[in-house]
């Protein structure tokens, strides 16, 4: 059975088959997560994800890991929050599984999300962590190469939400 948890900590330095980066649809870096990510990874990330042709909110797509721990870097575009009434939900669900779908395709066995959207996109956190969690264990239910997923706090907050979902 695959192991879903929290840790708290720094996404760039684990050492994982893929981490996910919460992106921008240029997936040219920007703040939070992904400048993080993009500055532990070096100019060979922005190199890559410029012939990528950028990315749709809820969708994912895979680069190299380059300077990180991680060998791969799955990027998805959550969604900018606008109250819960315009498809929010529906939009971060698909980036987990759109993400899990890319780590399956490539075999890899290890990933760690971020809180995808809940920095400056707004997306409230206990809402986020529901989403995230159930739709992780959604896929779960499936046939899976993944023996772990993480899901990486930077902060207290998310990370009690995380494990609040988790225990339930």
């Amino acid at each position: 059975m695959t192991e879903i948890s929290v840790v708290r900590g720094d996404i760039t330095k684990l050492e994982v088959d893929a981490i996910v980066n919460a992106a921008n649809p240029s997936l040219l870096g920007g703040g939070g997560v992904d400048g993080a990510i993009h500055r532990a990874a070096g100019p060979g990330l922005v190199a890559q994800c410029r012939t990528l042709g950028g990315c749709e909110t809820g969708e994912a797509k895979i680069t190299g890991g380059y300077r990180l721990a991680a060998k791969a870097v799955i990027h998805t575009v959550g969604p900018v929050w606008h109250g819960g009434d315009q498809g929010e939900s529906a939009l971060l669900a698909s980036c987990y599984r759109n993400s899990l779908a890319l780590a399956e395709e490539h075999n890899l066995k290890t990933i760690a999300f971020p809180a995808i959207s809940c920095g400056v996109y707004g997306y409230p956190i206990p809402e986020a962590a529901e989403v995230a969690i159930s739709t992780i264990r959604e896929h779960l239910n499936e046939p899976s190469n993944l023996e772990r997923v993480i899901l990486v706090a930077f902060n207290d907050e998310i990370f009690d939400a995380n494990q609040r979902v988790l225990a339930d």
